[in-house]
């Protein structure tokens, strides 16, 4: 008898901002279908569009009914891949999405809580590839764009309607080829956030309780 593989959506985002690629929708090209502690990979490819995006999250999670949820983003100009511990229910877009909207000061979910804080063993993940030699550090910002939509739409629908379900977002920075048209800023090769990604997901299946270790700021 073959016991089935529990599943990880593994989410990511579509090129935006004049960009021809995007980091994160390479990772979850390369991680797709891949069985990792006994869990089956889905990934998927969201829209860099306010009006879509949860829709489409809420879909995947019904149909797919993960046990983890990671969603991964651009965050160009960071050197470090990022480890999301909030998410805040405001959206102040600085650029249009990719369908041209741009809203200012509005709410994600109304008569959602102000923010969520991420479910997955954050310390933990920052141990893990610290070990691995891979760039990372706990982040208390995803922004104010999709990113940060995407991150508090999940965690509102894991608090309200997914139950034990865990999930979190983590912003990678630009590709090297993306960082070669802006002068002076930080990239990191995929094969490395490849590997990153996926010790994150090993961490997060094997570890129930984070780390109790120092890991705020002062300002």
């Amino acid at each position: 008898m073959t016991t089935q593989a529990k599943t990880i959506l593994l989410t990511g985002f579509e090129p935006f901002g004049g960009e021809r690629i995007n980091p994160s929708q390479e990772i979850v090209r390369a991680l797709d279908g891949e069985i990792i502690t006994g869990h089956r990979v889905v990934g998927a490819i969201l829209p860099v569009a306010f009006a879509t995006t949860l829709p489409m999250l809420e879909d995947l999670l019904d149909t797919h009914r993960p046990t983890l949820v990671l969603a991964l983003g651009q965050a160009g100009g960071r050197s470090e891949i990022s480890l999301e511990r909030v998410a805040v229910n405001l959206i102040d877009a600085r650029i249009a999405d990719n369908e041209g909207l741009q809203p200012i000061d509005e709410t994600i979910i109304a008569e959602a809580p102000g923010a969520y804080f991420s479910t997955l063993p954050i310390k933990a993940i920052e141990a893990r590839l610290r070990a691995l030699g891979i760039p990372v550090a706990p982040s208390l910002s995803a922004g104010s764009f999709v990113c940060n939509q995407v991150f508090f739409g999940l965690a509102h629908l894991l608090a309200t309607q997914h139950a034990g379900v865990r999930g979190g977002f983590m912003h990678v920075p630009w590709l090297p080829e993306q960082a070669a048209h802006h002068s002076g800023q930080a990239s990191m090769a995929l094969a490395t956030m490849i590997v990153g990604v996926r010790a994150a997901l090993e961490c997060v299946i094997a570890t129930r309780r984070d780390l109790r270790v120092a890991g705020g700021t002062i300002a």
